[in-house]
């Protein structure tokens, strides 16, 4: 791993803000590289308020949206919310249809199916809109694309309001409305929004017209802070403020599907980490493995009894979906194995049995292994389909955008795609892949790097540093988890590897220049198991962050490390 530590900011901003504020120096240091320099900036950092939330009439097209979903209601028009399958789309169908219904009867929910749908909008759900006389689609985490889709519904007499927040194409769909924080036409202060949080701000500018304000609306934040988490938006701006009260919403009154959820896991206090690792796979699972209606139906659902039915259904989804993608991960390795490609830019693999449904979470293991752009292919109908997964730094929509004259339909972000291309074509489009990659990546990107706050001494790693770190939360891009790096560690003498064939690692270190074991800390590396001979024989450059360890109700501070290297000769 490459070992990059950020640049430390001037010592006088350091002492104007550690002043202000009342804090040390590591602190302030470690606000000034969130972009906070001073006191107000810090007020909202900690305390992310409501307030800060942007008027949702700055975004393109809101005022039409508003205008045509009244309209509807006047008129006793049947509105169909549709939504992708996975858990940013059926979030947003769940918060947008419980709103309206709060309110309006003539409201129902579609989810595309993932295995003969496909993304998105389809003609199949336009032609169930029609056969069930649904005369406005509400379409949410898709439709910014789908030129043709729209343009088939607006011929059977429906029309279309698109919440997206993927990158448009050089055309708009004809929608009443089309928004989107990423059309290059739209000046909504803040564009990282993700497809639930269009929908949200949907919620909001519809309540401000019937004098509801956002703390009306909080109910349903635990959503949109589940779908922020699942999504990997950066957890900055508007993100961070309804991340913050959407947790203490899960935490303090989450609705009856996710109470459902947390009931079966029995963890008593969640934070965005167990959200994303925790609540969401259990919500894609639905619609990996069997429909997502049935993760909507879930977030929906009101009577406990009969939410804990629909979790146990789900449980035993993500269940088959974890031992599914454990093997085909197997299969996949050895197929970059056996065709000897480790030694290039890109991993591509199929095999048309693949389960569709697990083939993105695939490409992020395979990624574990061999760190570089990577696609899993599977047969779906007469095409081939797959997900993409990509590395930091590098943009993985822009590289397929190379590949285009290959493949047949593309979508999604810089580190996350889905693309469809006919199986004669998948010879050429691996070429071209690796051609495109090869040619525009920096090749520093294929080893991992970890990025460095700062360089402290063990002796600075105090209770009161980690209560004032845990107010960083919630963590995500672009407020990642504090990162430290601490030299000449050794450890006590205890180090050893523990949990399933001997991956972690288990040590206590101290800091040699010290000499003192007393001060030393306990440590935990997980997959870091083979440095135990390093640990063991040699002093050490830690890169780690903090975390707090409990055991049999005893709470203590642990370093959670991230890599270990040598003291002598290393280079970082």
């Amino acid at each position: 791993m490459r070992w990059t530590i950020k640049p430390k900011p001037e010592q006088p901003q350091i002492d104007a803000l550690a002043t202000s504020l009342k804090v040390d120096e590591l602190v302030a240091q470690l606000l000034l590289q969130r972009g906070i320099t001073n006191y107000e900036d810090a007020k909202r950092f900690f305390r992310p308020q409501l307030s800060h939330l942007h008027d949702p009439f700055l975004m393109k097209d809101m005022d039409k949206a508003v205008e045509r979903i009244e309209k509807a209601i006047t008129q006793e028009e049947n509105i169909l919310v549709f939504g992708d399958y996975d858990v940013d789309g059926t979030t947003a169908v769940a918060l947008v249809s419980s709103y309206l219904e709060s309110s309006y009867p003539n409201v129902a929910t579609y989810i595309p199916d993932r295995y003969n749908e496909g993304y998105g909008v389809s003609y199949q759900g336009i032609d169930f809109a029609e056969d069930n006389g649904f005369s406005l689609i509400i379409a949410l985490d898709c439709g910014v694309k789908a030129i043709d889709k729209v343009a088939y519904a607006k011929e059977k007499g429906i029309d279309f309001i698109i919440c997206d927040h993927h990158r448009p194409g050089k055309t708009l769909p004809d929608a009443v409305a089309v928004l989107d924080p990423k059309r290059a036409d739209c000046s909504y202060p803040y564009d990282e929004l993700c497809g639930c949080g269009v929908g949200f701000k949907l919620i909001q500018a519809l309540g401000s017209k019937k004098g509801e304000t956002t703390e009306d609306l909080i109910p349903y934040l635990d959503l949109v802070a589940t779908a922020i988490g699942a999504d990997i938006v950066p957890i900055t701006g508007e993100n961070r403020v309804m991340a913050y009260w959407g947790l203490q919403v899960i935490n303090q009154e989450p609705r009856v599907g996710f109470k459902a959820i947390i009931n079966q896991i029995k963890k008593q206090v969640l934070t965005i980490t167990d959200v994303v690792f925790i609540i969401a796979p259990r919500i894609n699972a639905a619609g990996r493995m069997e429909h997502g209606q049935h993760a909507v139906n879930l977030l929906k659902e009101t009577d406990l009894e009969r939410a804990e039915f629909f979790a146990a259904e789900i449980e035993k989804y993500n269940t088959d979906r974890r031992n599914l993608d454990q093997e085909i991960a197997k299969e996949a390795l050895l197929q970059i194995q056996e065709n000897k490609e480790e030694k290039g830019f890109t991993s591509v693999v199929y095999k048309e049995t693949w389960h569709k449904g697990v083939i993105g979470i695939v490409a992020s293991r395979l990624i574990e292994t061999y760190y570089r752009p990577t696609l899993v292919f599977t047969k779906s109908g007469n095409k081939l389909a797959a997900s993409a997964r990509s590395i930091k730094g590098f943009d993985v929509y822009e590289a397929l955008e190379g590949c285009s004259n290959t493949i047949e339909q593309f979508g999604g972000h810089m580190y996350a795609a889905g693309l469809t291309l006919l199986e004669e074509n998948y010879e050429a489009f691996k070429a071209k892949f690796e051609e495109v990659v090869s040619s525009t990546m920096d090749p520093t990107l294929l080893s991992p790097e970890i990025m460095v706050d700062a360089i402290i001494s063990l002796d600075q790693i105090t209770p009161k540093l980690m209560r004032i770190i845990k107010q960083f939360a919630p963590f995500g891009p672009g407020n990642l988890t504090p990162v430290f790096m601490a030299e000449n560690l050794k450890d006590t003498g205890y180090a050893k590897v523990v949990g399933q064939e001997g991956k972690h690692l288990k040590c206590k270190l101290f800091d040699k220049n010290s000499g003192s074991k007393r001060a030393a800390i306990d440590a935990i590396g997980f997959n870091l198991g083979q440095n135990l001979p390093t640990i063991t024989n040699a002093s050490v450059s830690a890169v780690f962050s903090l975390d707090e360890n409990e055991w049999q109700g005893n709470i203590s501070l642990q370093m959670k490390l991230r890599d270990l290297k040598e003291q002598v000769g290393y280079q970082y």
